[in-house]
C-alpha cells in the first residue's frame, strides 16, 4: 500500500515529478506513473515527443506496452490510500479518477478545473496549487 498515487497528463511530467519528490521528502510513499515512459524507445525524450509516439500507436488494444502501462497504473490506483489528480488532466486521467472513486479511495484535486462539472464533487479535498497541498501534509 502506498500513501499516494498521482494521476495527471504525461505532458505534465515536470510538475508530477516535482510533486512526487516533495511528497517523498515528507516521508510519504507515492506511485509515480511517469516512471513508465510514454515512448519506451526514447525514455529520456521530452514529454511532448514521447506522447506523439504513444498516441500514434494505431492498434493500442493489442499493443504489449500499452497493456503493461495499463496494468502498472491500475495497480498504482488499487494500492494507494489517496489519489491526487493534478490538473491539467486529460480524458485518461478523468477515467482513472472514476476508477479510484469506485474503489473507495480518498480523492484530492490540485489545480483549477477548466469548467464546472458535477463529478468533480467526488474530490473531497481541493487545493489551488501544489504548494497549498504540500503545506497541508
Amino acid at each position: 500500500m502506498t500513501d499516494y498515487t498521482i494521476i495527471s497528463k504525461f505532458r505534465n511530467k515536470e510538475q508530477c515529478e516535482y510533486l512526487v519528490g516533495k511528497i517523498r521528502e515528507k516521508g510519504k510513499t507515492c506511485y509515480n506513473f511517469c516512471d513508465s515512459p510514454a515512448d519506451p524507445n526514447n525514455p529520456g525524450g521530452e514529454p511532448e515527443e514521447q506522447m506523439k509516439v504513444f498516441e500514434g500507436v494505431t492498434d493500442f488494444f493489442n499493443d504489449e506496452y500499452y497493456q503493461h502501462v495499463f496494468e502498472k497504473d491500475l495497480e498504482g490506483l488499487k494500492n494507494a490510500e489517496t489519489v491526487i489528480m493534478l490538473l491539467p488532466a486529460g480524458n485518461a486521467t478523468h477515467m482513472e479518477a472514476g476508477i479510484a472513486f469506485g474503489l473507495g479511495k480518498n480523492l484530492v484535486m490540485i489545480g483549477e478545473p477548466e469548467k464546472s462539472e458535477t463529478l468533480y464533487l467526488m474530490f473531497k479535498k481541493r487545493y489551488g496549487n501544489i504548494e497549498e497541498f504540500l503545506n497541508s501534509l
